[in-house]
């Protein structure tokens, strides 16, 4: 789990690598992603252009649920009487390593469509690994158990507590295990504080909030949004007041999962105001996955602080920190958790954390970053995404490529490219007709013009005779942003 993970370019020395015969193939562990949900006359497989067949065109491809798809499974297998004598378990599973990590040396050199900052090297904590460590309940209350890194944990959380503007002795928060649970454990508190309010979210939130609407029995509204992906506060304020007399619960994104659209949480607060929403009768959350740490290095962007009146917010560790395990950091006041507190005897602390057991190893993770980078080194690299994020979108619309950048954003959204390989070598994330690429520290110039040379050399082969072009994405990025043969501006 723990060990160096180093950024791997087109040198890296993969030779030393002992191959076993070819039974192994790490390449096909996801042999076939879940099909596309684009409804298509086309089926342009391997860049041929091969037009489908009226019996497959019947056939309507979707996502399954409820089965379990197996598309490789290395099995466990009991070891034989000599293995320890021979030796030949050890070193097959030392060949299958090695090759896994080829495969995802290989990854990661074509991962562009989801927020992950695969530059970092935390060779110097792989003494850590034979540890176990746990920080069981409160991180302010020390258990019985003294195998932990709340030290590591509470200096985390301080970091936060001052970029996000609130004094040591007024906030709570933990290190999570993923972005999902800050957002469940921040819906969670608003709930407890106010048992009968009313869930808001925009239709583009992450669907971890929707998710804690249903496990908390919670009613939602699902709030309009603008082309950008921003929440639609006049359609906001419709739903509140069909709700006035009961208080409010709201999901604030920075950020959004698709399009990277910051809410307006100013504008959200002066909709709530101005309904009669009073500050005790509202709380907010605020869903900072990604966003929540780029943008207070952002020059002019609005502040996202616990001087405005909010309840919660929450980041994950994993993205633009880049911690190896998926982590997050929740940040809330702390006169609003002891309503979840609770004592727990077995561990002689206090707990109102989600998870009992939470990783040990990703609070020092964090800590060993934020040394190594501080605010300045965050602020260079949130510079330099952006400025690489304008390149890309820049050299997309250069090729006749429909694309949209919001403002404050490195989430470049573009039309969904139509060759499905070419999705699953870039890893791109899509969405119906679109798709995009999160511009991270790991996501350089010549990274991007490798992308955008091998892109502009498929559309070459796609739409060679003209019979199909671009699609239209005026619905999803605006009409202004669409090259299509109806918006087209060239």
């Amino acid at each position: 789990m723990v060990g160096s993970v180093e950024v791997f370019d087109e040198e890296s020395d993969l030779e030393k690598v002992d191959p076993l015969p070819e039974d192994f193939d790490p390449t096909e562990v996801i042999k076939d992603l879940l099909p596309s949900v684009v409804d298509s006359e086309v089926m342009i497989a391997n860049g041929k252009g091969a037009v489908a067949s009226e019996e497959e065109k019947k056939v309507k491809r979707e996502i399954v649920l409820g089965r379990n798809v197996h598309t490789m499974c290395l099995e466990v297998t009991e070891p034989e009487a000599d293995d320890e004598v021979t030796g030949d378990r050890e070193a097959s599973m030392a060949s299958m390593l090695a090759r896994y990590r080829k495969s995802l040396i290989e990854r990661t050199k074509h991962h562009l469509g989801y927020p992950y900052n695969l530059d970092f090297d935390y060779g110097a904590l792989g003494q850590l690994q034979h540890f176990s460590i746990n920080n069981l309940g409160d991180p302010f209350i020390e258990s019985n158990y003294g195998v932990h890194s709340r030290q590591f944990e509470v200096g985390v959380l301080d970091w936060f507590a001052r970029l996000w503007e609130i004094e040591r002795n007024e906030y709570w928060g933990y290190i999570t295990n993923c972005g999902t649970e800050g957002n469940l454990h921040g819906i969670l508190v608003g709930r407890e504080v106010f048992p009968d309010g009313i869930l808001y979210a925009s239709r583009e939130s992450h669907y971890s909030v929707f998710k804690a609407a249903r496990m908390y029995r919670m009613e939602c509204e699902k709030v309009n949004t603008l082309l950008s992906g921003e929440i639609d506060c006049k359609d906001f304020k419709a739903k509140l007041l069909c709700h006035k007399n009961k208080p409010a619960i709201i999901n604030v994104n920075i950020g959004t999962t698709v399009k990277g659209a910051v809410d307006d949480l100013d504008l959200v607060i002066e909709t709530l105001e101005q309904t009669g929403f009073k500050h005790d009768r509202f709380y907010i959350h605020c869903d900072g996955a990604l966003f929540g740490l780029m943008m207070p290095f952002v020059k002019l962007a609005p502040k996202v602080t616990f001087k405005k009146p909010i309840g919660s917010v929450s980041v994950s560790g994993h993205k633009f920190v880049g911690c190896p395990m998926p982590c997050g950091v929740q940040i809330t006041r702390l006169d609003h958790i002891n309503a979840l507190s609770r004592n727990v005897e077995y561990l002689a602390s206090r707990d109102a954390t989600i998870m009992g057991s939470r990783n040990g190893h990703a609070p020092i993770f964090l800590w060993y970053t934020l040394n190594r980078k501080g605010y300045r080194g965050f602020q260079k690299e949130v510079q330099k995404c952006l400025r690489n994020a304008h390149y890309l979108k820049d050299h997309l619309r250069a090729a006749g490529i429909g694309a949209m950048l919001n403002e404050l954003s490195s989430t470049v959204v573009f039309e969904r490219p139509q060759d499905v390989e070419f999705v699953r070598k870039w890893q791109l994330a899509c969405q119906g007709n679109i798709a995009h690429v999160v511009v991270m520290p790991n996501v350089t110039v010549e990274k991007i013009d490798v992308f955008m040379d091998e892109l502009i050399g498929k559309r070459a082969v796609w739409f060679q005779d003209g019979k199909f072009q671009s699609p239209c994405v005026a619905s999803d990025i605006g009409k202004e942003n669409c090259f299509c043969a109806l918006h087209n501006k060239f």
